[in-house]
């Protein structure tokens, strides 16, 4: 069995003022900690939150984008961040009481399903 691939993926998000003008950013790295991509991208005027959450959308579809559905199916992705808030919503173990963030809730719940594992958002 062909051994699973593993990336470190580095996610921020934040915005100036709550809601106010936000971005997010994406570090890409293999196992051994070998840049393999960075992206950094303007949102508009978002909330921190809803920048922390488009940071790890943005990941995903990255990945995807970057290595194809075949191989992210094989992959084991070690997701770090520094929101709390998200990566216990990501878990359940926090709920996610603010409506708007539901959708990008439901968008990285139906990106996991192309990967074979995605940890560290615990």
């Amino acid at each position: 069995m062909e051994k699973s691939k593993k990336i470190i993926v580095y996610t921020d998000g934040g915005s100036r003022g709550n809601p106010g003008p936000a971005a997010l950013g994406v570090v890409i790295k293999d196992e051994k900690g070998n840049l393999i991509k960075k992206y950094g991208e303007a949102l508009g005027a978002k909330t921190n939150n809803e920048a922390e959450y488009a940071a790890v959308v943005s990941a995903l579809k990255k990945i995807k984008a970057l290595f194809g559905k075949e191989k992210t199916k094989k992959m084991v992705v070690d997701m770090r961040m520094d929101s709390e808030l998200v990566a216990k919503q990501l878990t359940g173990k926090y709920k996610i009481e603010v409506e708007r963030l539901f959708p990008l809730f439901i968008k990285i719940w139906n990106l996991k399903m192309d990967f074979k594992n995605i940890s560290g958002a615990e």
